[in-house]
């Protein structure tokens, strides 16, 4: 079926995933809120936003199965859509099931802190779905006001405040630069459609205007500002520090791969014949990214500060792929975004599961010892721990998210050696902070004093051990998800020689 988004209802039809979800958020917000607070009723909104994702999805795995497809207009109906929306919703899942024990933990009796992640989640799906610049603004609106909120939701906190002011801040600034790059790309071109870019771009010889060439350069930086890519990164550490740990996870993860689908789409849809005039720029966005990412991650003694800069830097390595600027590259950052997820959810989950009330134990130190006490919770970190590093065998599908970025990056039609070499680089860099956890909790005797860490609760048990179990199982058998990420990348076929419109990324003989 093809849906004809110029007719309103089958504009709906196509946004159905979307409105699934946000339709069932706004009921949840109305019932938390006409209920007083309490443990067990911020538990139960819990769960039911747990059901809500599930129905989500198995919206789409409708939507997927029989490959709809839509006209041009203002959202995508395609592969790449339901791929991204499967990882975020994933990442919301497993969020919403950390923050369940968590806020009973801190005190926080808000059923409307699961709403909230709701609505960020639509917002991203919105994201990730938009093929109009306009439509991308939105989606990234609706996506930060929720995540500003939920990042101060411990109001007893004054590190929760800061962060939560600091995070606004950033946003604000991308709001800035991503308004005038759509305002100076509109002036440029005439529309704000991926599509319609690309076509007048390839027609009209555009790719010297200096007006396009500002508009793009402040995309670049807004986008920059969301993926906390280097020097955009600035106060990203700090808002990571200090918001709500499952809220930490959720922007690691989940806010950081919707903000690079939607980057990915816009410079492969609406920009690849401008690579020549951007790539420059983004090849030194990774470089820096990747560096400086992680060594100041090397000095860090807090696990948040730790894994936020190792975020910034895991965005970095994503960035490689998006240099490259074709489907090759897309696919290996689709796949990296995947491993990524399911690493950053699991380590965040052994932080939430070993935390104490008001989190106090967030030094590195106090993981000495671990394995004496919590083995499980030591083994299951280390695996975590070396799939952020991308180590071979233990590591699982990181080590595979790495390689197939550095196949994208060797193999392109413009081959970056360079940035390659920085990435492996970079990559050993981070085992000085990734096996100093292993080694802090597997070789260092308990600190003299320090207390038992208690035993977590079934759904913050649950999301760290599927999330280990399926690092190693995808590890040893990644062909699936590498062919999912494959063929659910979208290919721009705009040239100079063929004017046609951007179509999905054709399967090859192997997929047939």
């Amino acid at each position: 079926m093809t849906f004809d988004l110029s007719v309103p209802s089958q504009l709906s039809g196509a946004l159905l995933p979307d409105l699934v979800m946000m339709g069932g958020a706004m009921l949840l917000l109305l019932w938390s809120a006409w209920r007083p607070e309490s443990e067990r009723h911020q538990r139960n909104v819990g769960f039911l936003s747990i059901g809500l994702c599930l129905v989500t999805i198995a919206v789409i795995a409708v939507y997927g199965t029989r490959h709809y497809t839509a006209t041009d207009g203002v959202v995508a109906v395609d592969a790449f859509r339901w791929a991204a929306d499967l990882v975020v919703l994933i990442a919301t899942m497993g969020c919403i099931a950390l923050s369940i024990e968590y806020n009973k933990r801190e005190g926080i009796m808000a059923g409307e802190s699961h709403v909230l992640l709701l609505l960020a989640t639509s917002g991203m799906m919105i994201l990730v779905a938009a093929r109009d610049l306009m439509i991308v603004f939105l989606g990234i609106e609706m996506m930060s006001i929720a995540v500003y909120v939920l990042a101060g939701l411990n109001r007893r906190s004054p590190r929760a405040a800061e962060a939560a002011l600091k995070y606004f801040l950033l946003g604000a600034f991308s709001t800035a630069f991503l308004l005038y790059g759509i305002a100076l790309v509109y002036g440029a071109t005439g529309s704000t459609n991926l599509t319609a870019i690309a076509n007048t771009v390839a027609k009209h010889s555009l790719s010297s205007s200096p007006m396009l060439m500002i508009g793009v350069a402040l995309l670049l930086v807004g986008f920059g500002f969301k993926m906390a890519a280097v020097p955009f990164h600035m106060w990203a550490p700090d808002v990571y520090e200090g918001a709500p740990t499952p809220v930490t996870a959720y922007m690691a993860a989940a806010v950081k791969a919707a903000a690079f689908a939607a980057f990915l789409r816009v410079w492969l849809e609406a920009f690849p014949d401008l690579f020549v005039q951007w790539h420059l720029a983004a090849w030194w966005l990774a470089a820096l990214t990747m560096v400086v990412g992680n060594v100041v991650a090397l000095a860090q003694k807090n696990i948040k500060r730790m894994l936020a800069y190792s975020s910034i830097a895991h965005g970095g390595y994503i960035l490689v792929s998006l240099v490259i600027g074709n489907a090759f590259g897309g696919s290996a950052a689709l796949f990296y975004l995947f491993a990524y997820t399911l690493a950053t959810l699991g380590a965040f989950g052994v932080i939430v599961a070993l935390g104490e009330s008001g989190e106090p134990n967030l030094e590195i130190r106090s993981y000495s010892g671990l394995w004496s006490v919590r083995p499980s919770m030591a083994v299951a970190m280390a695996v975590f721990m070396l799939a952020l590093l991308g180590f071979p065998i233990f590591g699982g599908i990181g080590f595979f998210a790495k390689w197939y970025i550095l196949k994208a990056a060797l193999q392109a039609t413009s081959p970056q050696p360079k940035l390659a070499i920085v990435l492996v680089v970079t990559s050993v860099i981070s085992a000085g902070y990734y096996l100093y956890v292993v080694m802090v909790m597997f070789m260092r005797p308990r600190e003299e004093g320090a207390s038992v860490p208690p035993v977590c609760g079934p759904l913050t048990r649950g999301v760290i051990w599927a999330s280990a179990v399926l690092i190693l199982v995808l590890g040893i058998f990644p062909d699936a998800i590498a062919f999912w990420a494959e063929t659910s990348v979208p290919h721009a076929t705009v040239t100079r020689a063929n004017r046609t419109m951007p179509v999905l990324y054709q399967p090859t003989a192997r997929s047939q």
